[in-house]
């Protein structure tokens, strides 16, 4: 289960970089800070979230490079939740986002904090990527959390793709109010096809 997980999408390269930052701290980079760590950690569980809902599901886009963008990064998951090549962050995506997070932390925090802030978004990426994974694949959770984790994230894709979207916590939709009770939700037509 851990090998097939580390193969596919970008999950090996989200390892190497966790090993990467520890090393560099390791042999005198700037200490790995905990409350910095958190906050990287914390600004992944926001976007998450917000990625998901107003990226991943947004309208398809007249240009074909972006439609294809959008088939390939959400739309194509939802046609086929059990294929584990459209379930993970491919690296083209992935990549540029952690560039991004560790200028703007850069920018707007100095030189010392960045590689704890990345740690954290990576560590939050891999659990993020964990749970998703686990969520589609024949594997019944050993803890209540995690089945009912599974279930809540499986209903985004059976039951209405307009609920429901957090992935590796379900706080945000709480908070936007795209959390429902199951059975108070009608089956959506479009779960599987979006905007079709």
């Amino acid at each position: 289960m851990v090998t097939t997980f580390l193969k596919h999408g970008s999950n090996g390269f989200l390892c190497m970089g966790v090993v990467a930052i520890v090393v560099f701290s390791l042999l005198g980079g700037p200490a790995l800070l905990l409350i910095w760590a958190l906050v990287g950690a914390l600004l992944f569980y926001l976007s998450e979230y917000t990625t998901h809902r107003f990226a991943f599901h947004a309208p398809p886009a007249p240009w074909q490079w972006l439609l294809r963008m959008q088939h390939r990064l959400h739309y194509d998951h939802h046609v086929e939740p059990s294929r584990l090549d459209l379930l993970f962050l491919p690296l083209w995506f992935l990549a540029p986002v952690l560039a991004l997070i560790g200028a703007l932390a850069y920018l707007v925090l100095g030189a010392t904090p960045v590689p704890s802030v990345l740690l954290g978004t990576l560590l939050a990426l891999l659990h993020y990527e964990w749970v998703h994974y686990v969520a589609h694949i024949p594997y019944q959770p050993r803890t209540a959390f995690g089945r009912w984790m599974k279930q809540y994230h499986l209903r985004h894709h059976f039951i209405s793709e307009k609920l429901w979207f957090g992935v590796s916590n379900p706080s945000l939709d709480v908070l936007y109010r795209t959390y429902r009770a199951p059975k108070d939700v009608e089956k959506s037509a479009t779960v599987r096809k979006l905007y079709s």
